[in-house]
């Protein structure tokens, strides 16, 4: 079980996640939605432990995560993966490596890391990564560069990425903020696939409702750093949506659809269609 106990973080006089409680049972696909600058991109980021909590735990299985340093730390970080918004696949190489990548930590110190440069990979790996791809209709792409791939297939070899860390648990800070309608749903379906096939906790920010309440056991709504609603799709109804946001459901998609518009972020990769925070 994952446990959050008052995770708190503060950037000088801005709070970007208040005191937030929550308990994710093992197993639980998890969606968290909120306009822009709600916090849900810090939130995931403190539990994987890239940003430091002001306040408050991060507890997984009994064990405190935010105590943990050095090689502790690096384990906490295989044990749960993290999938990005831009992929952060390395463009040059070709995709069976990107997926190999996902191996790193599983090997010791410097010669791990320098080994994993030199793609001297075991015979092992090479059938893991592979068996990755095949699963999500990759494996005839293995030898292309990454960037030649679209960004729904981008997504789906960070996926393959994250499972060869064998995780217990998946962050995925807003995987589909990128991709047209049609590359988003193929990567809701894998990450709804690793989370039913594998048991692997999954828990992934949304700007879409109706993306939310497709894909995710439960629905944790956030409002400037505050947990609003905790609860099953069902129970999101559009007059709590309201009650949340002070906009209809509509008003909100439109919203979310306005904050990530090429036109109110330049230099984002997007494609027309979906949006997230």
């Amino acid at each position: 079980m994952l446990e959050l106990r008052g995770l708190t973080r503060r950037f000088g006089a801005v709070t970007a996640v208040n005191d937030v409680k929550l308990f994710i049972p093992d197993g639980q696909m998890v969606g968290v939605i909120g306009r822009s600058g709600a916090g849900k991109s810090t939130l995931l980021r403190m539990i994987n432990r890239l940003t430091e909590p002001s306040a408050g735990q991060v507890i997984y299985g009994g064990r405190d995560i935010t105590a943990l340093r050095g090689a502790e730390l690096r384990r906490w970080r295989t044990d749960c993966a993290m999938i990005f918004q831009q992929f952060n696949l390395v463009q040059r190489l070709d995709v069976l490596t990107n997926v190999l990548v996902g191996r790193l930590n599983h090997r010791p110190g410097l010669m791990g890391t320098v080994t994993s440069l030199l793609k001297m990979f075991t015979a092992r790996e090479r059938a893991m990564a592979l068996a990755a791809l095949d699963r999500f209709d990759l494996a005839e792409v293995a030898l292309q560069r990454a960037d030649t791939l679209s960004g729904g297939q981008q997504q789906r070899v960070a996926i393959c990425r994250a499972l060869l860390q064998e995780p217990r648990l998946m962050l995925a800070d807003e995987p589909i903020a990128s991709l047209d309608p049609r590359n988003a749903k193929t990567v809701m379906d894998a990450l709804r696939q690793v989370n039913r096939e594998d048991g692997i906790t999954v828990l992934t920010n949304l700007h879409h409702l109706t993306t939310a309440r497709q894909y995710c056991d439960r629905i944790v709504a956030m409002q400037a750093g505050r947990v609003m609603f905790d609860g099953t799709p069902a129970e999101l109804t559009a007059a709590r949506v309201q009650e949340i946001y002070g906009v209809t459901e509509d008003e909100f998609e439109d919203q979310a659809q306005e904050a990530v518009s090429p036109a109110a972020r330049p230099g984002l990769r997007t494609q027309p269609g979906l949006a997230v925070a």
